[in-house]
């Protein structure tokens, strides 16, 4: 057996070390700052479990929302709301504890991250589901996502060092693109980007010819 950093050879559990956060994203200051006021004004009736499960809500209702304009196109609009919301619950959390000194650093980083990984899948299922983007390749951005992630948490645990944001962009910034592709014509770049797709799917001879990776009852 080997014995990790948090266990000692006597086969107690040591002191949990917090891993230090590294955000360089591009919004990460004025974000810091929005986040630790609306920490300091936060009702005392809410804590941060609260807001743990108004994110997954959230984005479980944004993935609601994209299946649901597969037959009423305007419930786009809804899920970039669901996103916002998903913005203040899910990086308000954190903050709040922190803000608090209530701070549960194993409860909250497993809990944490176990929900970003259920609300991406329902996110992304719903995007399948939506005909504005083919199911298979939402399973496939679906598993890149989870890789990304076990190699995040793995990194973590073995460097101390918890990685969120990547060449300059980190999950508020990817929350805002999304809602910008959805508000400036969103349908329009995925068949766009779909058509693209396909040519390369019939120049390789992958699949039928009439089978795209990305679909539109409007090509």
């Amino acid at each position: 057996m080997v014995h990790g950093e948090g266990e000692d050879k006597g086969g107690s559990v040591a002191e949990f070390v917090n891993a230090t956060r590294s955000l360089t994203s591009v919004l990460a200051p004025i974000e810091k700052r929005t986040l630790v006021w609306l920490a300091e004004h936060m009702p005392r009736s809410i804590n941060s479990d609260h807001l743990t499960a108004l994110a997954l809500v959230a984005m479980g209702a944004a993935g609601g929302f994209y299946a649901l304009s597969r037959v009423w196109p305007p419930a786009l609009m809804l899920v970039n709301v669901m996103l916002a919301i998903n913005w203040f619950g899910d990086s308000l959390d954190g903050t709040l504890a922190r803000v608090r000194n209530r701070q549960r650093p194993r409860y909250g980083f497993y809990v944490d991250h176990i929900v970003d990984c259920i609300g991406a899948t329902l996110l992304l299922v719903g995007l399948g589901v939506s005909g504005y983007m083919h199911l298979t390749v939402a399973l496939a951005l679906l598993i890149a996502y989870l890789l990304l992630s076990a190699e995040v948490y793995l990194a973590t645990y073995t460097r101390h060092t918890f990685t969120i944001s990547y060449f300059k962009l980190g999950p508020t910034e990817l929350r805002i693109l999304d809602q910008f592709v959805t508000v400036l014509g969103g349908e329009k770049v995925l068949v766009l980007a779909g058509k693209h797709l396909g040519s390369i799917v019939s120049q390789t001879e992958i699949g039928s010819r009439n089978k795209v990776f990305f679909s539109s009852e409007e090509m």
